[in-house]
């Protein structure tokens, strides 16, 4: 089990949250605490860059979609990179895939420009 670690950073298009270790049901209460930390302004792209997540469950779908609620309710947008395979599966299943900008790597700031929905 690798215990869950949110850096926030800031990039061109927006804050950016590298989400590291397993999003489950004992930490999705953090991813949601880091969401609500951020201050969107309207245009803005909140990043949620997965490339050290090992674990997501669905309390962690939850809190990527409260993330994505709170840049909605900021007229912001939200784009989930580097996005693990088998999260990329169940984004799919469930047709998340048609909620979230997806990413499989680390994508410039020039594409993620064109991912604000």
């Amino acid at each position: 089990m690798s215990p869950l670690t949110i850096t926030a950073r800031d990039a061109a298009t927006g804050p950016v949250l590298e989400i590291t270790g397993e999003l489950d049901h004992t930490t999705a209460p953090e991813l949601r605490q880091a969401a609500d930390r951020l201050t969107l302004v309207t245009g803005q792209l909140l990043v949620l860059d997965l490339a050290g997540m090992e674990f997501c469950d669905s309390s962690g779908i939850a809190a990527l979609l409260a993330a994505r609620n709170l840049a909605t309710e900021q007229s912001a947008g939200i784009a989930l990179t580097a996005v693990p395979a088998n999260t990329v599966r169940i984004l799919r299943l469930v047709g998340l895939d048609r909620v979230f900008t997806l990413h499989s790597g680390r994508p410039t700031a020039t594409d993620l420009s064109s991912a604000v929905r």
